[in-house]
């Protein structure tokens, strides 16, 4: 390990072989990252009424997060504690959960209530097989749970983010949900994520985005606040005769450009012009595969047409990004070049990122 600090502090890339091949470096990733951190669940409309519910991921963790009789928000890792099987899938609204496997049955509370045939086994102690809790707490229309049950409160984690979210005209009481989309790459997390954390490539990369989002190293900020990677642009002035991919009109909208990373593994964009919001989740799904998701939220006043071309227009920045980081993954599994390296200016975040990582991995 100090041989990676050393590489670190020299301005270098975490070792080629931390993005997949080392199977022994992507176990500790698991266990000392995604297992310990608040990672976005899902919609907090989903659970608004009692006994609604929905499966989710804390990284490899399932878990599953209801609304319990007492109106109580709850979160429970959604493994049964008779031979492991997933209990809830999907959302709906129930009085209790029931594995499908042997119909171990559970309470909103996590308690254990039905075993069948566990009368015949002598000493059989219900309260021993709740379902094992996490963490679980709201901000505004999203639901993040943390496989840590005695976890520090997510403010801590979140920082100065709603802060930065009105202050750059986003009221997150006026979002609604539009519209969701998973996908999956043959990928490492870490390189995706990466990816999203420096503006460096988008000049060459992205055409479109520097259409409307000002990519000028001296006017696109970056700021690393603890566990908090935010990036900050003004809207760029079109050129005359030029066509912006959607209309950008400010009035009751966001001011700037503002795209954040939330350790470990959630990125909240929010795109100049009208009240905009996504998330973007990368799941961990093998040492070189992944899984994302993407949700988006837009103003109640904004109309379809609008929220559509604000739509197509990330998903055309997606698509791009995904041969970029594709081709990373090819170069970094050849194993000729052990490290990179940074530019300390234009990849600070990225930077930041690699040293939470190994802190994470490394271990006290």
């Amino acid at each position: 390990m100090t041989a990676v600090l050393d590489a670190l502090d020299a301005g270098l890339t975490l070792p080629a072989s931390w993005y997949g091949r080392d199977r022994d470096v992507y176990r500790l990733e698991l266990d000392r990252i995604f297992a310990r951190t608040w990672q976005y669940a899902g919609r907090a409309e989903l659970v608004r009424e009692r006994g609604q519910f929905f499966a989710a991921r804390a990284g490899h963790v399932p878990v599953v997060v209801v609304r319990n009789r007492e109106d109580e928000l709850r979160a429970f890792v959604n493994v049964c504690r008779h031979r492991g099987h997933l209990v809830a899938q999907g959302e709906g609204r129930r009085e209790s959960l029931q594995c499908p496997y042997h119909a171990w049955t559970y309470d909103l509370d996590g308690r254990l209530r039905a075993a069948p045939r566990s009368e015949r086994e002598p000493g059989f102690d219900f309260a021993c097989y709740s379902l094992l809790p996490v963490a679980v707490e709201s901000f505004g229309p999203f639901v993040f749970v943390n496989p840590d049950p005695d976890a520090r409160p997510l403010a801590e984690s979140l920082g100065r983010l709603p802060e930065l979210l009105a202050e750059g005209g986003i009221d997150l009481d006026r979002l609604r949900f539009r519209s969701r989309d998973e996908w999956a790459l043959d990928v490492n997390w870490e390189v995706a994520v990466e990816n999203f954390l420096e503006c460096y490539h988008c000049p060459v990369a992205h055409p479109g985005f520097s259409k409307v989002v000002d990519v000028d190293p001296d006017v696109y900020r970056l700021e690393a606040d603890g566990r908090l990677l935010s990036q900050f642009s003004a809207a760029r002035e079109p050129r005359p005769g030029e066509t912006l991919p959607y209309p950008l009109g400010f009035d009751g909208g966001a001011r700037r450009a503002q795209f954040h990373l939330l350790w470990p593994n959630l990125a909240i964009n929010v795109e100049p012009g009208p009240p905009n919001l996504s998330v973007d989740v990368w799941l961990p799904d093998g040492p070189q595969r992944l899984r994302g998701v993407v949700e988006r939220f837009f103003g109640d006043d904004v109309d379809d047409e609008t929220a559509t071309a604000i739509t197509e227009f990330s998903a055309q920045v997606g698509s791009e990004d995904v041969a970029l980081v594709e081709s990373v993954q090819r170069g970094l599994d050849s194993g000729m070049v052990q490290h990179g390296r940074l530019l300390a200016e234009s990849e600070q975040l990225l930077r930041h990122f690699q040293r939470l990582v190994y802190d994470a991995v490394a271990g006290p």
